[in-house]
């Protein structure tokens, strides 16, 4: 898993566990039709780590950050890995979790900084003010 394959599956991951979340699971074990969360939770693991071991022992002080920021988030995921069963409310509290929120942000802005969006979409997204209310 390269750089960029581990932050989409870590984005990705939290994507689908909000849509799980707000579900209603009631905690289980997770047999029969899916999705569920547990395949989604131990990619997201295995990405924070490798991208934890990535940037670990960079000079530049942010990438370091991030990579305790994954230590952290991944305790956490890890925790909820090793219960029995998992249902939408423990699935919710992770998502709330300021480390695995910590983890998004981070790498939202860093991301950014790698890949800055283009001027054009930017652009399409700005509200200017000298051009009064958008909405008439």
């Amino acid at each position: 898993m390269d750089l960029a394959e581990s932050i989409e599956t870590i984005e990705a991951g939290y994507e689908f566990l909000l849509a799980f979340a707000a579900q209603g699971r009631p905690a289980g074990a997770e047999t029969g039709p899916g999705p569920h969360a547990r395949p989604t939770l131990e990619g997201m693991l295995d990405a924070m780590a490798q991208l934890g071991d990535f940037l670990a022992d960079r000079e530049d002080p942010f990438e370091r950050v991030i990579s305790e920021d994954c230590r952290k988030a991944g305790a956490a995921i890890a925790f909820l890995l090793s219960q029995e069963k998992i249902g939408s409310e423990i699935v919710d509290n992770l998502n709330a979790s300021i480390h695995l929120r910590a983890v998004l942000t981070d790498l939202f802005l860093y991301s950014e900084a790698l890949e800055p969006s283009t001027e054009e979409a930017s652009q399409s997204m700005s509200y200017d003010a000298t051009q009064g209310n958008p909405d008439g």
